[in-house]
């Protein structure tokens, strides 16, 4: 690896974090020690992980490495996405940022689970079902 020749930026979606290091490379992507087409498989995964890129048109300029935990697997992508991106902003804000901005990357999506209210049901909008007679 480099010596500091990268760009370092947190991720978030849901419960989901994702701690991302862009550097300069040959365009591959190691997720929790993996190939990131085997820590996301298919194509639709695919297409999303590699759109930070595409926005930038940086497409196998950088190498990244992923430290990703909590979550489910599209939250963990969406939070990947989220701090690929804003290290890609880091590297040069001037070119980058408009154009991810644009597209809404730079944007941490703020929907969470609604927390469940005491005095109900087992779920956060049900309520205890009232007796007819």
């Amino acid at each position: 690896m480099p010596d500091q020749n990268y760009k370092q930026a947190v991720g978030r979606r849901k419960e989901a974090v994702a701690r991302v290091r862009v550097f300069p490379g040959q365009g591959q992507m190691i997720i929790n020690g993996k190939q990131v087409a085997e820590y996301f498989k298919g194509p639709v995964f695919q297409k999303k992980y590699q759109k930070p890129f595409e926005v930038t048109k940086t497409l196998g300029k950088y190498t990244a490495t992923v430290k990703v935990l909590g979550g489910g697997v599209v939250s963990q992508l969406d939070a990947t996405v989220h701090g690929i991106a804003r290290a890609l902003d880091l590297f040069d804000r001037d070119n980058y940022r408009p154009s991810l901005k644009k597209v809404g990357l730079l944007t941490r999506d703020a929907r969470v689970k609604e927390r469940r209210k005491y005095g109900l049901a087992h779920k956060a909008r049900a309520k205890k079902q009232s007796p007819k007679r």
